[in-house]
């Protein structure tokens, strides 16, 4: 599930109208609708007052937020998992030097 998706289900667990979260984030509802079907990208600083709002974790929002980024960069690539798991590797190496 993306982030977009994913916000549109917590917003309808907590019945809540696109125009009452919009009005939170100060965007317009044609804004939100667009972030929740995947075709705008929510800021960054969003994710805390979504997590509010939305009585959801930010730190799990914000990893699904990271997430669609991630895969925006490399959707296209012929070897996405290849880059994904390079990515790792990197990362796996950083934390052992810590």
């Amino acid at each position: 599930m993306n982030f977009g998706e994913h916000i549109k289900q917590l917003r309808e667990q907590n019945q809540l109208l696109q125009r009452q979260v919009a009005s939170v984030l100060e965007i317009d509802t044609a804004m939100l609708s667009k972030i929740e079907r995947g075709e705008r990208r929510a800021k960054r600083e969003h994710i805390p007052l979504l997590a509010n709002l939305l009585h959801s974790n930010e730190k799990e929002l914000y990893t699904i937020w990271l997430a669609d980024q991630v895969y925006e960069i490399i959707k296209e690539e012929s070897n996405p998992s290849e880059i994904v798991q390079v990515a790792i590797n990197e990362l796996n190496k950083t934390n052992n030097k810590q």
